[in-house]
């Protein structure tokens, strides 16, 4: 049997990399020799190669704890099997694609060691080629056909510092992204970055302060994978709230916070307003449709009904589609060759990818583009939270996930979705522009608001998210979701219980 194929989620490669009492590791050196190999017979069929030439790789790691012992399994394997590979170290997501992309490395793939915000004993393989990131069929591929490749030579390993020409475009791009292009358009602002001990520290040193910005009070730049602070991750209430009070007490103009990898960030404003989630989908939206007049914005579907009503009020066009951030991200991509101008693919964990930056998600340069606001709104005596004034904050939300205690939990997961879509409630309304479970538009002895129920994309959950802009209107309909659910006594209801 093959144990890579348990390996897959989505569109990369997450598993056990450290042991612990409760999960045995999957994803070791072995299993990484295997993918190795996997690599290069997908590689090779995407790179014309000429005779004499290699293929060449790029492999980078975050800050976990078993990234060193998985990267040199995987960089030995390349190398016996007959691939150049460069070793850029620690590095970050959306860097590593970048080295296929960068000429003075011109990778024909990129590799990144990573399991995003996952806990410390999980680790993870991303996939770049020279067009993009690897999709769940890619994935198949390279975990199915691992027989290895007997190579007439071995490759050669070289070591290259990725971060600092990553950095260095950064610089260059927000720089160019400002009126008058000056050297230092952050002089006078301080902003202080969060990594969690993830690999987003060298943003601090390499990208904010060349550009002036004062950055004391920075914390949790040093990479560590046992993340002793918080978990590295803009969707986390604790890791959230840690850069909120930094924020505040360092008296800062703006705080920046990434996860493990820098493919997310979400920012807080000098008042300790929260950007993530709606609210930074918005402030991105503000900013591509002053730059794209009426694009279109594809995001994933548990989003406010309130942002509809925003975009809308700019000009633009909100496309909701199925959670994942390639799914987002393909979706974009489609519109654009139906001849739909669609600029941004973003999902409310901060997956955010800007047409103009090849649709990669990075957190990076979300953070970039939101800078090159800064001197602007500073000149004017605004500020961020002026972007988004209009949008309507919710009242009450509250999000539930169902465990799905049976083998063949995604036909049960299916069939309540569709038993739920037939329920007759008075003040319930099915919401057609859905592409994702069911969504419930609220009214009368509901409040005014919305829910949804989904599968989560890989684990045996349902996901209920509740809305409403009326006070003590979300224990209502968890009251009858609870009631409906009783008749499907594998769905674990723990979760709800205490809310009701």
């Amino acid at each position: 049997m093959n144990e890579l194929i348990e390996l897959q989620n989505g569109s990369d490669i997450r598993g056990i990399a450290i042991e612990t009492a409760e999960y045995p590791a999957n994803l070791t050196p072995a299993a990484m020799k295997k993918i190795a190999s996997g690599l290069i017979h997908w590689l090779k069929k995407r790179v014309e190669q000429s005779e004499n030439r290699q293929l060449k790789i790029g492999v980078g790691r975050d800050s976990r704890l078993s990234g060193e012992t998985l990267k040199e399994a995987l960089v030995t394997s390349l190398v016996e099997q007959g691939v150049d590979v460069i070793d850029f170290g620690l590095a970050t997501t959306p860097a590593m694609f970048m080295s296929t992309q960068f000429s003075e490395f011109a990778c024909d793939a990129g590799i990144m060691l990573t399991a995003s915000h996952l806990p410390f004993y999980y680790n993870g393989v991303k996939i770049f080629s020279q067009t993009g990131g690897a999709e769940h069929e890619d994935i198949v591929e390279i975990t199915t056909n691992i027989e290895p490749v007997v190579a007439t030579e071995k490759g050669q390993v070289i070591k290259a510092d990725l971060i600092t020409p990553y950095a260095a475009d950064l610089v260059n791009k927000i720089r160019q992204g400002i009126e008058g292009q000056p050297e230092q358009p952050l002089k006078g602002l301080k902003i202080i970055v969060d990594a969690g001990n993830g690999a987003g520290g060298f943003f601090a040193e390499k990208v904010l302060q060349p550009l002036g910005a004062d950055t004391t009070g920075s914390q949790f730049l040093e990479p560590d994978g046992a993340f002793p602070n918080h978990i590295p991750n803009p969707d986390n209430k604790e890791a959230m709230a840690s850069i909120q009070q930094a924020v505040l007490r360092e008296q800062a103009d703006l705080g920046v916070i990434f996860d493990t990898d820098v493919d997310r960030s979400a920012v807080v404003t000098k008042s300790g307003q929260v950007l993530n989630r709606n609210n930074l989908i918005a402030v991105l939206s503000r900013i591509v449709l002053k730059e794209h007049p009426g694009t279109s914005i594809v995001t994933n579907s548990p989003t406010t009904d309130h942002l509809k009503v925003f975009i809308e009020s700019l000009g633009g066009k909100q496309v909701r589609y199925i959670s994942g951030y390639r799914n987002v991200i393909n979706r974009s991509i489609e519109l654009n060759e139906q001849g739909i101008d669609s600029q941004l693919a973003i999902e409310t964990s901060g997956h955010a990818a800007f047409k103009e930056n090849y649709f990669l998600d990075d957190g990076a340069y979300v953070i970039a583009k939101i800078l090159m606001l800064l001197p602007q709104l500073k000149a004017e005596g605004q500020n961020l939270e002026d972007m988004i004034a209009e949008l309507k904050q919710p009242v009450e939300t509250q999000e539930v996930r169902f465990k799905l205690e049976t083998s063949d939990y995604r036909a049960l997961g299916e069939q309540v979705i569709a038993d739920l879509a037939t329920i007759q409630v008075p003040g319930w309304h099915v919401d057609l522009e859905n592409d994702e479970g069911i969504r419930f538009k609220l009214s009368e002895d509901y409040g005014s608001g919305w829910f949804l129920l989904r599968m989560s994309l890989h684990e045996p959950l349902l996901v209920l998210q509740v809305e409403n802009d009326q006070e003590k209107m979300v224990r209502p309909v968890l009251q009858k979701i609870h009631e409906f659910l009783n008749q499907y006594p594998t769905v674990n209801q723990a979760k709800i219980v205490p809310l009701i």
